[in-house]
């Protein structure tokens, strides 16, 4: 090796060195200390081992690169999870705070870009403080069209958002573009307006936990898909996320075999679910005997708690269960269990996953204030997406569906859903039978001599109209099975609708829009 070659070497180490130190020793410490992870830590601990490679490693604008400060803020590359390729971008807040610099976005978009290409998901770890003040001179709008790469890789690859620290601003609608945003107690902090802003806008004093923390978004706004209480819980479950999804709008998830054979017949389910439709349960439970190994991720546990959604497997197929929940407000459907429904409904179809549907709801739910806030608007959207999705769907009528929570929900070969089964136990109308003759029969009721005994009578004789079999007779159903065979007749039925299923060559899907 000749001395020139030897000494470029030798500075070729000494500026890489540099560079993984991010913004210095100093503030990898204050990192640390806050009790956070570096932009690179965290990618090593998601990414299979060794598998990383890093693009724009010394990037830096002129004054950082004089400085041998690199990086400008975000570390981007590609790495593996579970042997699939995927890419990643991670801020680093030890350089600028992880604010958006004019490098800053163009690494972020050409990562991006590249994803797109390669047809791989996109990881996007997120620890800034938003749009860089000293910015405010002239730069080439080009390099702020970071927005448009999400909205154009929407719908081609799957975008997922870990939240693992501040992200104000432009930080924030960024991640609200993606599919999933996943957060981390106490270190998520996500807002269109910080405490300090919002109160010299407004006046309103709040902290930074209560204005845009974790909590308040996986249970309020519905920003949030989950949280955590580490960064490697956060990372575990993008894994774990990852394992359900194809890695792009041309391709079918991946299989996996369940361990062991599990029975054709399941008579627990026999006994989850009780025959009176006032009477409450969990519908995790019923979920849980009908996915393979009892394994079941929830998408927005903690928002519109009246719906359920998340994925799972059947005899190794990835499946979107959509599902409404009676312990919560009877299983209604509201504004925000229905644009949270129709958000997952999109995405699935997107992604070439079908979706099973599990229906007892009691409808839309009334009153002003649902009324008032969007109910026909918001709530058009779930029976919309329903509509315009083309992958395989089939609904189980568990127990009850009226109105236009029927369609809504899938109880309708017309919307697209290609079969519907119910439960022997199941009634459906444009009423309950109850509610439907206090209605009709308001007067008849008050001028009875046994008001009671005349309104039971009635209510049971509605009930008869409502009964499944009316259903099965019509074919509006497809059938009517007992809840013990519920699997099995899941399984064999996807096997069907998935065996002649094919992707068109060119394929063009639409986006997924933050509904």
């Amino acid at each position: 090796m000749d001395k020139m070659l030897k000494e470029a070497i030798e500075r070729l180490r000494e500026e890489r060195a540099r560079a993984l130190l991010g913004g210095g020793e100093d503030e990898v410490k204050r990192q640390h200390a806050k009790g956070k992870l570096t932009a690179r830590e965290r990618i090593e601990r998601l990414v299979d081992p060794e598998t990383f490679v890093e693009l724009g490693m010394l990037g830096a604008t002129r004054e950082d690169a004089e400085k041998g400060i690199y990086g400008d803020g975000i570390v981007t590359g590609f790495g593996k999870i579970d042997g699939r390729t995927v890419g990643i971008f991670s801020q680093d807040y030890t350089v600028w705070r992880g604010s958006f610099g004019e490098v800053h976005r163009l690494k972020m978009n050409n990562v991006m870009d590249k994803a797109r290409e390669l047809g791989v998901p996109m990881i996007c770890l997120w620890d800034g403080s938003g749009g860089r003040l000293e910015l405010n001179a002239y730069i080439n709008p080009a390099h702020y069209s970071t927005f448009k790469r999400f909205a154009k890789n929407s719908g081609l690859i799957p975008q997922i958002s870990a939240m693992l620290g501040p992200s104000p601003g432009n930080g924030a609608y960024g991640p609200a573009m993606t599919d999933f945003i996943f957060m981390v107690d106490g270190l998520s902090y996500v807002f269109a307006t910080g405490p300090k802003g919002t109160k010299a806008e407004v006046g309103e004093e709040i902290s930074m936990e209560d204005l845009g923390g974790a909590r308040v978004h996986c249970q309020k706004s519905g920003l949030g898909d989950a949280r955590f209480k580490t960064e490697e819980g956060c990372f575990a479950a993008i894994r774990k996320l990852l394992s359900y999804l194809p890695s792009n709008h041309a391709q079918f998830p991946p299989e996996r075999a369940p361990a062991g054979s599990p029975p054709s017949v399941n008579p627990k389910l026999n006994d989850l679910v009780p025959s009176d439709g006032r009477k409450t349960y969990d519908m995790r439970k019923v979920i849980l005997e009908l996915v393979d190994e009892r394994d079941f991720f929830e998408i927005k546990p903690e928002f519109a708690k009246n719906i359920i959604t998340g994925f799972g497997r059947m005899n190794g197929h990835t499946v979107g269960v959509l599902a409404n929940q009676p312990l919560f407000m009877a299983g209604s459907l509201t504004i925000n269990a229905s644009v949270k429904a129709a958000r997952f409904v999109r995405f699935a179809d997107c992604f070439n996953i079908p979706l099973i549907m599990l229906v007892d709801t009691t409808g839309y739910l009334p009153g002003s204030q649902q009324e008032h806030n969007g109910l026909l608007r918001n709530g058009a959207k779930l029976p919309f997406a329903i509509a315009e999705s083309t992958v395989p769907k089939i609904a189980v009528l568990i127990r009850k569906a009226y109105g236009g929570a029927k369609p809504a929900m899938g109880i309708d070969k017309d919307l697209g859903v290609h079969v519907v089964y119910a439960w022997p136990i199941a009634e459906s109308g444009v009423m309950g039978a109850r509610a439907t003759v206090k209605v009709l029969f308001r007067d008849e009721i008050r001028a009875a001599k046994d008001p009671e005994a005349f309104f039971e009578a009635k209510v049971e004789e509605f009930r008869r109209t409502e009964s499944p079999y009316i259903m099965a007779n019509s074919t509006f159903i497809d059938d009517i099975i007992e809840p013990a065979e519920t699997r099995a007749r899941l399984v064999a039925t996807l096997e069907v609708l998935l065996s002649r299923r094919n992707i068109p060559k060119g394929k063009t899907n639409h986006g997924n829009i933050p509904l």
